[in-house]
């Protein structure tokens, strides 16, 4: 996936807002700019994109040791579910894009009552 192409699948999301911060990093979260995350991307240059996004548990548990994938550097330390692609081995761009717009709707569902409604999510 291209940053280009994973750029433009976010922004097509429903009240999404994009910011780039945390040394270059494409970060994209629901319900504005103080919403909450649900995909980050670095452009690895060679080595490609690599895309983080929330998932659920059983997702976690059974995708955290394909090849191309592993549990997201610094948020599962943390005991969050966040997987990491770092290449298309095991989750090709398709598959991606449902896990992305999945944590998508994650992530929503983590805004305020107020602002779930006012959005209507």
């Amino acid at each position: 996936m291209t940053p280009a192409r994973y750029n433009a699948f976010c922004a097509a999301l429903p009240h999404t807002f994009h910011v780039v911060q945390w040394g270059g990093a494409l970060v994209w979260k629901v319900g504005g700019a103080k919403g909450k995350v649900f995909a980050i991307a670095w452009d690895e240059g060679a080595k490609g994109l690599h895309v983080t996004f929330k998932c659920s548990q059983m997702s976690f548990d059974l995708l955290k040791e394909q090849p191309g994938l592993r549990p997201a550097p610094y948020l599962a330390s943390r005991g969050m579910l966040w997987l990491q692609r770092t290449d298309a081995r095991s989750m090709d761009d398709a598959a991606l894009c449902d896990y992305i717009r999945e944590s998508h709707r994650l992530a929503a569902q983590n805004l305020t009552k107020t602002i779930r409604t006012r959005l209507a999510l």
